[in-house]
């Protein structure tokens, strides 16, 4: 699969990466972010004419002056496991300016395969791989009890993405330590 890139400036968080297949985005990172690129097997080729990244551009527009955007209105195909893919649906599905944690996807994919369990640091790992960030929101899903871990674009970026939402923040706290920082 040929991968194309553009880049998207912003003021609060630096410049954004976008990739796509050539009809859908694939990839949209953040400066520094763990797994830059990590579903992308080949270069990627600059080529900011592409009607998707219009699109995503015209749908980060309106995001960052305050809008809620539908995912919907941007073609999306992430790149993962069967599993990843059902945590980022359950992404998608939260809304602006709110917040699910880690345990609750986790107990929503356990009771629709009807098993007792599925762990919450699975999802954590779905979500920390998630490679089209900001669009699918995996800054709305924060740990138990309020932590603010695991944001592969950085804890300061998932804060303040949460803010611009509107996200009530109290009871949300960024742990001191952990690995998940």
């Amino acid at each position: 699969m040929t991968t194309y890139s553009t880049t998207y400036p912003t003021e609060a968080f630096g410049t954004i990466t976008l990739a796509s297949d050539g009809a859908n985005i694939v990839g949209l990172w953040l400066p520094g972010q763990k797994y830059f690129a990590g579903t992308v097997n080949d270069a990627m080729i600059p080529d900011a004419t592409l009607p998707v990244f219009a699109k995503a551009c015209a749908w980060l527009d309106r995001y960052f002056a305050g809008g809620r955007p539908a995912i919907a209105e941007v073609s999306l195909a992430p790149q993962g496991s069967a599993f990843r893919q059902r945590v980022w649906e359950k992404l998608m599905q939260i809304p602006y300016g709110q917040t699910r944690t880690y345990g609750d996807i986790a107990a929503e994919l356990a009771r629709e395969d009807g098993v007792a369990k599925v762990a919450a640091q699975a999802v954590g790992g779905a979500v920390g791989h998630n490679p089209i960030s900001i669009i699918i929101p995996c800054h709305r899903v924060v740990g138990a009890r309020g932590s603010l871990t695991g944001y592969a674009g950085g804890i300061d970026k998932k804060v303040r993405l949460l803010a611009h939402e509107g996200v009530n923040m109290d009871g949300l706290f960024v742990p001191k330590t952990g690995t998940a920082l």
